[in-house]
């Protein structure tokens, strides 16, 4: 077994670091030219350098660029807090985001449901206080968003995470993931306003079950947590149709036979809430925290703070605007147990 050479740091050019850092986002040598100002061959030279420091190779060939190594992407969160700390020592430590020469720019992860309701929010309050940042939302497609921000693919991951919100609550200040609570929400079942379950008094245990379902599962799973809560007292369900979108399935359901399970909060938010009927679930499932989450290293960075700031400060708007429902009876007793991602 070849014994690894070490890495001479007296010579080492801090400066490829930055450029495998931007390379490890991008995926793409162009596009990593781009955005450090420098051409291409500039950044193919540097990563060679950057290989020859290592004694590793860093990046191989694809179809659409260049795809890291196993030691690449084990160095990568090592750089990223290294640089993430140079920066917040020789940077200053005010952020203000009305400066017309900012060029912050955040990445958000959020489910669709929970985007409805914070990207206007963040729209408006960004035009009508003039806040000069970048703001890009990607698809959030699990319930445990711990890779994406250890990566460094979001900034802040927005949603429902029921498993790392409990792991966090027993652990200390030495985790590596921050969580704050921002608003509640509870399932219902949804369904087109003039369905024949939606009459009062009809959406019984053994009518919800006999009905057809939509699922919404972000990541396309055959198994949900509805699933579980039924199989919890003996009962299931019968899925036609699993969709990876909350709109796509409000909109399946307003015009078809079909009954799902929405977060209440989201429905006001497809702009159709007229069409639908919204009632209460004939059994028991827990209800909703949605909370943003953050790297560690994301701590002390004053833009990132001013973020959460901001996000918490519009979700007591959105938390403050949910409006009632009309409901059939009155829900049954959360389950003690946690429920898993649909």
């Amino acid at each position: 077994m070849s014994i690894p050479r070490p890495v001479n740091f007296r010579t080492l050019d801090l400066n490829l670091l930055r450029v495998f850092d931007v390379v490890m986002e991008e995926r793409h040598v162009t596009r990593a030219a781009h955005r450090l100002a420098i051409t291409q061959p500039a950044v193919s030279n540097a990563l060679r350098r950057l290989r020859e420091a290592t004694h590793e190779e860093l990046f191989i060939p694809s179809s659409t660029g260049v795809e890291p190594t196993p030691h690449a992407q084990a160095l990568w969160p090592v750089v990223r807090r290294a640089l993430s700390s140079l920066q917040q020592a020789l940077e200053p430590q005010v952020f203000d985001p009305r400066a017309a020469g900012n060029t912050v720019s955040f990445t958000l992860a959020m489910a669709d449901a929970t985007a409805a309701l914070v990207v206007p929010q963040l729209a408006r309050r960004f035009l009508d206080e003039g806040i000069h940042v970048g703001l890009r939302v990607v698809p959030l497609t699990t319930r445990d968003p711990r890779e994406l921000l250890e990566q460094g693919w979001a900034d802040l991951a927005i949603g429902f995470f029921p498993d790392l919100t409990e792991q966090l609550l027993v652990e200390d200040d030495s985790a590596a993931f921050r969580r704050e609570a921002l608003y509640a929400s509870r399932y219902v079942c949804v369904m087109r306003a003039d369905h024949p379950l939606a009459a009062p008094g009809a959406l019984t245990l053994d009518a919800y079950c006999a009905a057809q379902h939509l699922r919404v599962s972000f990541a396309g799973r055959a198994h949900g947590f509805v699933d579980d809560a039924l199989a919890m007292i003996g009962r299931k369900r019968t899925v036609a149709m699993t969709v990876n979108s909350f709109f796509t399935g409000t909109m399946a359901v307003q015009q078809s036979d079909l009954i799902t399970v929405l977060p209440d909060s989201f429905v006001p938010a497809t702009g159709f809430a007229g069409q639908l009927a919204c009632r209460h679930l004939p059994f028991a499932l827990r209800g909703i925290d949605i909370s943003q989450v953050w790297h560690v290293r994301a701590e002390p960075d004053p833009a990132q703070r001013w973020l959460r700031q901001v996000i918490g400060e519009i979700s007591d708007v959105i938390a403050a605007g949910a409006r009632a429902l009309p409901q059939t009876a009155p829900p049954p007793p959360e389950p003690a147990e946690p429920a898993e991602p649909a």
